[in-house]
């Protein structure tokens, strides 16, 4: 009975079924929202209006203007004497007709006219200047001091309106002048007469300012907009006639383009230092004042010019350091080690074929550690670089075997390295001379083939830098000859990071940086003598100075011997508590755990290596041009599409082609309107056929002076 009674009931609602996958109405944005977006993005508006620090800057422009004016007003007076005085001289002395007669040839027949003319002109200017001075006494006695001011200040004004700046006037550049200074931060004028002068603009061109001079750091940066057609590209490149032009040192100049959301192909950004940014003493490591780092975290490498620090990622990334000798590339590579040392869970790998005792330090914390230049040493680290392709290998298979959770994106991660359970620590091997093992011509036996030791060393190599960073492997290397016949092509395509020292010539710079660097603006070989530790960054990620910069001049960290020793030491007290102090550093100098077929059979070095390396630029014009080159392909490539393709300058390209063997001819080809014309260009053909003497061996001498 009681289950038959009534029970109240939830209320009923009246809906309808919203399906939230569907594009929603956007919602009506608030008019204030759209007053403030109207105001930060209109053109119409002053960017010191927008901006906080545009606006603090306008105020300081304009208390200086206003302090600096009586300066500017006596200064144009004076001009304007001076040209008022010049313009006389010119017609007292019957300078029109003079010349007129000079140039006819018959001054001797006008002279006694000129003569006559000239002291009519002397009586008129002393009758003047009687008059005038007469004027000046009676209005003095009549009305006194008052109407003289004024006069004096119209006259004055009228001076300074004749001595004024402008192109083309007449008096303004004295005989002989002095020094020129950097005055363009007070006078854009002058920033503009320095883009005509280094030819990035015409005579008749002028630029924007898009954010006007502020202070940044020790020096002045700005941000303009080129004519339309002209490219940031070509101020970067041309950055020493810039340089030139106003009155400052190369390393003084920092010009960028602005990429990203707010730049475009012609927007610029310029800093220029007070005075030079590396003469000042180099600062200590500021790791020696954290007690662990990171590895994950970017290492603190050096500061730019601009003294913002720079720190260099070295994590799923591999570092190619190369310099002349004594300046300063066994530092370099050191900082890149202090870093990984001060993290307990970095494993590491330490060759130094100086056989010095920079090293030496780092036998405190290595897993694997020596140091010699004897053949012995070489084999030995064959055997290092076979266990860890095995290592590699291993970590590959074990995470085909983890679940998503811990392993997303077959990489090692974070959490894995840090995991004893899986063996997965972050391992880095540092070869300092690494041109010592490559040259080595100590045989080999490889799957019962014999090959050079150097060879299978730089097989071995490749195939880390290619593999290994995703497996937690980071492939760091040194060496003071960085030229092709020394670092295979191979290997240098695949490492990631560049830092490039001192160098002999743009070539060298090229090998260590990458190809045509020195024409985008980026030549170690440029860099003085005096600057010990300053070289072209060109990282592999993210730094201060932003994502979209392709390279950096910076000045690295100073870390003598006995902070690296207290560097390594602190690595070590680390891992012991951290029980992950093993291999050399434990003691325990085990044998690799090699597996040569494995490692063969990873990098096919079993196969017999019989191609000959091609020079630079031809690799890039195989790349670019790819299936075109075929039998079936293209017959022929016009000039300007590889000079766009290749961003090289056209004296430059030919030049080198024309020490390949590649002479350009001339051939008729379709554009894109349709019409038919006659470019220069390139016979596929011979570039084939050039290949083919690179192949047997038969390939021109390269000239070694830069065209």
């Amino acid at each position: 009975m009681a289950d038959s009674l009534p029970v109240k009931a939830d209320p009923v609602l009246d809906g309808e079924l919203v399906d939230d996958t569907l594009p929603q109405p956007r919602r009506r944005e608030r008019r204030r929202n759209r007053l403030v977006r109207w105001w930060l993005h209109s053109p119409r508006v002053p960017l010191w209006l927008k901006s906080k620090p545009q606006a603090v800057q306008a105020f300081k422009d304009a208390v200086v203007w206003l302090v600096l004016s009586p300066l500017r007003f006596l200064g144009a007076v004076v001009r304007g004497v001076v040209v008022g005085a010049r313009w006389w001289r010119r017609w007292v002395t019957v300078r029109d007709y003079r010349t007129a007669a000079e140039e006819s040839e018959k001054l001797a027949d006008k002279f006694i006219e000129i003569r006559a003319l000239t002291l009519f002109r002397w009586r008129v200017s002393c009758a003047v200047t009687v008059v005038v001075a007469i004027a000046v006494a009676v209005v003095d006695l009549v009305y006194g001091d008052d109407p003289l001011w004024i006069a004096g200040a119209a006259a004055s004004v009228a001076l300074a309106v004749l001595g004024r700046r402008k192109d083309g006037s007449p008096g303004r550049k004295p005989a002989l002048a002095g020094p020129r200074t950097l005055t363009w931060t007070m006078d854009p004028q002058v920033l503009v007469d320095a883009f005509r002068d280094a030819k990035l603009i015409g005579k008749d061109e002028t630029l924007r300012l898009v954010e006007r001079a502020t202070r940044v750091g020790d020096g002045w940066a700005v941000t303009i907009d080129l004519p339309a057609t002209r490219k940031a590209a070509d101020v970067v490149k041309n950055r020493d006639a810039l340089a030139s032009a106003l009155a400052v040192d190369e390393v003084q100049l920092i010009v960028e383009r602005v990429r990203g959301n707010g730049g475009h192909a012609g927007r610029v950004a310029m800093w220029v230092a007070d005075e030079d940014p590396y003469a000042s003493p180099p600062l200590r490591t500021p790791l020696l004042g954290v007690t662990q780092w990171d590895a994950w975290r970017p290492i603190p490498f050096g500061r730019d010019a601009r003294d913002r620090r720079i720190d260099l990622p070295l994590v799923w990334t591999s570092l190619l350091v190369g310099a002349i000798p004594r300046q300063g590339k066994t530092f370099s590579a050191r900082l890149a080690a202090a870093g990984l040392i001060l993290d307990a869970w970095v494993r590491l790998y330490v060759a130094d074929f100086k056989a010095g005792k920079d090293w030496d330090a780092a036998g405190l914390v290595a897993h694997r550690f020596m140091s010699g230049d004897e053949p012995e040493h070489v084999l030995a680290l064959v055997d290092w670089l076979i266990e860890l392709v095995g290592e590699v290998q291993t970590r590959f298979r074990r995470m085909r075997d983890l679940d998503d959770l811990t392993c997303p994106e077959s990489k090692v991660t974070p959490e894995m390295s840090r995991d004893k359970s899986l063996n997965m620590p972050i391992t880095a091997i540092f070869i300092d001379e690494v041109q010592v093992p490559l040259e080595d011509r100590t045989p080999v036996d490889v799957q019962g083939k014999k090959l050079p030791a150097g060879e299978y060393v730089g097989e071995l190599l490749t195939w880390l830098a290619k593999k290994g960073p995703a497996a937690g492997i980071v492939l760091v290397l040194a060496t003071q000859r960085p030229d092709s016949k020394t670092i295979p092509s191979g290997l240098r395509a695949v490492l990631g990071s560049r830092f490039a020292l001192r160098v002999m010539d743009w070539r060298d710079s090229n090998i260590v940086l990458g190809e045509q660097m020195n024409t985008r603006g980026f030549d170690s070989s440029r860099l003085l003598p005096s600057h010990k530790g300053v070289g072209i960054l060109r990282p592999d990620g993210d730094t201060a100075a932003g994502a979209d910069v392709l390279a950096m001049t910076v000045r690295t960290y100073y870390m003598p011997n006995e902070d690296w020793r207290t560097i390594c030491e602190q690595g070590r007290a680390l891992r012991e508590a951290a029980g992950t102090l093993t291999g050399h550093a434990a003691g325990q100098d085990t044998m690799p755990v090699l597996d040569h077929a494995a490692a063969v059979k990873a990098i096919s070095a079993g196969q017999p290596v019989d191609a000959v390396e091609l020079p630079a630029l031809l690799t890039s014009i195989v790349d670019y041009l790819g299936d075109d080159l075929g039998e079936d392909g293209r017959d022929f490539v016009p000039t300007a599409e590889l000079l766009d393709a290749l961003e090289m300058d056209r004296r430059t390209f030919a030049q080198e082609m024309t020490d390949l063997g590649c002479r350009p001819t001339r051939d008729r080809v379709t554009g894109d309107d349709g019409e038919v014309r006659q470019v220069r260009g390139y016979l596929t053909a011979e570039i084939r056929s050039f290949i083919s003497r690179a192949a047997t061996g038969g390939e021109p001498d390269v000239e070694e002076d830069q065209p």
